[in-house]
Parts: C-alpha cells; structure tokens; sequence
C-alpha cells in the first residue's frame, strides 16, 4: 500500500490526491480544536485525546508497518519533542482566551514560516502569486484574530489574561510550521509513509499525558473519567485524519501547498464558533473568511 501511495508523488492525480488530504485535514482540524477546547480542562483534554490515538495506533506501528529506521527514528524524536510543545502552547492559549480569538492567531502564523521552510528545505519553488497568497492567507488569519479582539468586552474573559493567551497563541503557530516541516522531511525518508504516521501517533501517547496527569492531580475537583474518555476516543479519530491527512499530503504534494491550504481550517473553525460556541460573525468576519479562502486559491491553483 506504501508503495502505491508513494508512486503518486509528482503526478496530477497526486496533486489533487494531495490537495483532497489536505481539505480532510483542515476540516478535521477545526473539529479537534474545537474538542480540544471545549470540556473542562484542555490540558485533560489533549492528554486523554492522545492516549487515545496512541492506543489505536499501536498496533499499526508494532505490528503490521515496517520499524521505523535511521534517520526517520531521528525525525521522530525530533517530531515528538515538537509535538509535545505545541500541545502544552496550544492548551495553554485555549485556558486563556476565546477559541474564535486564539485559534486564527495559531493558525496563521503557521503558513508563511512553512512556506519559508519549504524553500530553504524541500527546494520547493513558489511562484510570485502563490507568495501572494500566502501572505494574505496568514494576515487575513491574524485579522481576524485581532478583530474578534478588539471587539470584546474590556471586562470580558476575552480580555483578561488574553497578552499570554496570543504569545502562547504566537508560540503553536510556529511549533506548526516545524512540525510540519519535520513531519514531511521524516515521512519522505521513510521506506512505507504509513510507518511514520503510525509511529508519529504512537509515540504521542508517552508525551502530553504526563502532563495532564500531573494536572489532574493537582486538581481540587477531578471531572468525571467516562466523558473524559469519552472526548478522548472522539478526538481521537478526528486527530487521526487531521494530523495524519496532512502528512500524507505533503508526501505526495508540495509541502507549502499543503500547509496553507490546511490553515483553512479557520472558514470551518468560525462555523464551529457561531453554532458551538454561540460566537458572532458579522459582515466584516465574512469578508475576511473570503480573504483567507481565496488565498488558499491562489497557493493552490496557480
């Protein structure tokens, strides 16, 4: 199956396979962060969810894909060490501010350093309107995070607390863009793609858990485990398609290309905010969600 999957690469059908892969992932994506911070706690949360994809993909990795070897065991360390700090900023930045604040603020500061990567990495060549679009994707993605800012409510809980929530905010946009980076170098370099990925869920379950372990038992009043787990299972499978839907993309795409129009997952993310979180979107929200929309055209259909 592997190798099916890898004799796409270069292809038309591998582009448009790729481009499907990453839509899967940005609409998954909005759905995770939307588990992720709802609940109770989003540190609880994170570490139920990847105790969850751990478990499921054990034994994937243990017993039906090839061992990882080499250099892909080094990218996976790498990869893992990353991983755990974006889900420490990104639970964090969830504690502190509003998702619809928060989350266009991760997202698009992602992009651009991506695409950076990807030239200086993958000699990936970007033509002058896919640059284009890649600056408006992010601006448009940070505007938005700025206007819902700037209309909250001074005493709100939007607004207290809410300079750590965007530095954190800050902080897993740019662990994004070097997981990504490390996802897509290390799936390249493995024999079977599918060996990464499993690999990279698997060994998620030995990180951020322990953190929410350690927050569970400082916790005066523990949440009940069954919707707990519940959550978990859930963002489980949703963290599955959307974090393994984008490395599969940039294995057979362009890893820039995949990166941006991931970060789409903001159009859905706000859908999520009105209908979830009971949050507003008003005309000048459209207009940016139209922005981030048609430079996602612009990267992808050049």
């Amino acid at each position: 199956m592997g190798e099916t999957f890898v004799s796409l690469a270069g292809t038309p059908a591998g582009e448009n396979l790729a481009l499907i892969l990453a839509l899967v992932s940005a609409v998954a994506h909005a759905i995770f962060g939307a588990i992720c911070k709802g609940g109770r706690d989003p540190y609880l949360n994170r570490g139920a969810i990847n105790i969850a994809y751990s478990l499921m993909a054990a034994p994937f990795a243990l017993f039906v894909f090839p061992l990882p070897e080499g250099i892909v065991i080094i990218a996976l360390i790498a990869s893992f060490a990353v991983h755990v700090a974006y889900e420490w900023f990104q639970a964090a930045a969830f504690t502190r501010g509003a998702f619809t604040v928060v989350y266009p603020v991760a997202r698009g500061t992602g992009p651009a350093i991506t695409g950076i990567f990807a030239v200086l990495i993958f000699a990936e060549q970007l033509e002058p309107t896919q640059w284009f679009g890649l600056l408006l994707l992010s601006s448009a993605i940070l505007s938005l995070g700025i206007v819902n800012f700037s209309e909250a409510d001074p005493g709100s809980q939007t607004r207290r607390g809410l300079r750590l929530a965007l530095i954190f905010a800050f902080c897993t946009g740019i662990n994004t863009a070097l997981y990504t980076t490390i996802d897509a170098f290390g799936i390249r370099q493995a024999v079977d793609p599918f060996t990464y990925v499993v690999w990279v869920f698997f060994m998620g379950g030995f990180g951020f858990p322990l953190v929410a372990i350690s927050r569970w038992r400082k916790l005066e009043t523990k949440p009940p485990l069954p919707p707990l787990v519940v959550r978990g299972i859930i963002g489980g499978v949703v963290g599955a398609f959307s974090f393994g839907s984008l490395m599969l993309a940039t294995r057979i795409g362009k890893v820039a290309e995949a990166a941006a129009v991931r970060e789409t997952s903001i159009i859905f993310a706000m859908i999520i905010g009105v209908f979830l979180f009971q949050e507003k979107v008003d005309l000048k929200r459209l207009i940016i969600i139209c922005l981030i929309a048609f430079g996602a055209i612009l990267i992808e259909f050049h």
